[in-house]
């Protein structure tokens, strides 16, 4: 394993074992482990795992990712986890946690939300009753960041994402249901506080990102995940920071190389909705890893089309995000 490294990312799309779940969870495993399996990565970083409680209380554990990694060469990699917004004395969230799991081991991992980044503060124009008072703008998942100690004494350091989805944010009173606005101005104010979200979280990433290059300029750096953007939304041009944006040369150094590039434009989608291909998953690395990049795939041969599953009575056991894996020779 020391001629190469593989680095992958994978959302799971809620990934749970409640008992009224659809489809089931064995159904889940069946399609999803060999998918993981085809991966083959010693870095693995995973969007949407859901926390369950222990039977009789207790901190929530990821039980479903559990059995999903169970009889794979995954279930024994070194594993962090974001944790519950509440403390991580309750463990690992509900919801959506993010997961980075590595053959090798971890010097050191964070959970970065507004700990760089101040949640903005905002009045909501629209809501009902109107708002006296600003309210905080906050992100609800964190930036999970890990160093990854490789053989031979070279560190790689891990940024997992999970971007909000360009989706309205709610505002007090505004909505008839859950998927229905009372007014226009209601949604596109709750589109704008979402907008804010989603670039505050790759501000905050951004920010991280520049830590490790003050401290290495040559630091193999990779961020990795599910952006809910596309190469030239904003969210992923203040990742990225090329030169046309800094329009500065002397800041090419830190500049992060959008992985998915190496794919042809007709494969080059790890979604699709109602037919439109979009890459909203990404790896972005920095140049001083990129020198050793082999290769690079996104495993979408077998993607379902999400407007049409969401829609069906039966849902896919599948994720609706492909895999991307990078092959780098180290």
């Amino acid at each position: 394993m020391g001629s190469r490294l593989r680095i992958a990312t994978f959302n799971l799309e809620n990934l749970d074992d409640r008992p009224d779940a659809d489809p089931p969870l064995d159904t889940r495993i069946a399609v999803l482990r060999p998918q993981l399996e085809r991966l083959d990565a010693d870095v693995l970083c995973l969007q949407e795992v859901n926390g369950q409680q222990p039977v009789g209380g207790g901190p929530r554990q990821l039980r479903a990712l559990d059995s999903l990694l169970a009889e794979t060469p995954y279930a024994g990699f070194h594993r962090v986890a974001s944790t519950n917004p509440a403390g991580p004395q309750r463990g690992v969230a509900d919801k959506h946690n993010l997961v980075i799991l590595s053959r090798h081991p971890f010097s050191d991992w964070h959970e970065i939300r507004h700990d760089l980044v101040p949640a903005p503060s905002y009045r909501r124009m629209t809501a009902e009753p109107l708002a006296e008072t600003d309210e905080a703008v906050g992100w609800e998942r964190p930036v999970l960041t890990a160093t990854v100690e490789l053989p031979g004494g070279q560190r790689l350091h891990i940024l997992n994402l999970h971007l909000r989805a360009p989706l309205a944010a709610h505002i007090k009173g505004q909505k008839e249901d859950a998927f229905a606005w009372k007014t226009v101005s209601g949604w596109a104010e709750g589109f704008f506080l979402a907008a804010v979200k989603r670039i505050g979280q790759a501000f905050e990433a951004r920010l991280a990102v520049e830590r490790i290059f003050d401290a290495d300029p040559n630091a193999w750096i990779c961020v990795c995940g599910d952006c809910n953007a596309e190469e030239r939304e904003m969210p992923l041009r203040v990742l990225r920071a090329d030169v046309g944006d800094t329009g500065n040369a002397r800041l090419a150094t830190r500049s992060l190389i959008s992985l998915e590039q190496e794919i042809p434009p007709d494969r080059r989608y790890s979604v699709l909705h109602a037919g439109y291909k979009a890459m909203l998953d990404h790896l972005l690395a920095s140049r001083a890893l990129l020198t050793h990049l082999r290769g690079v795939e996104i495993h979408n041969e077998a993607l379902g089309d999400e407007l049409i599953g969401y829609a069906s009575a039966h849902k896919s056991p599948e994720s609706y995000h492909a895999p991307l894996v990078a092959e780098f020779a180290v």
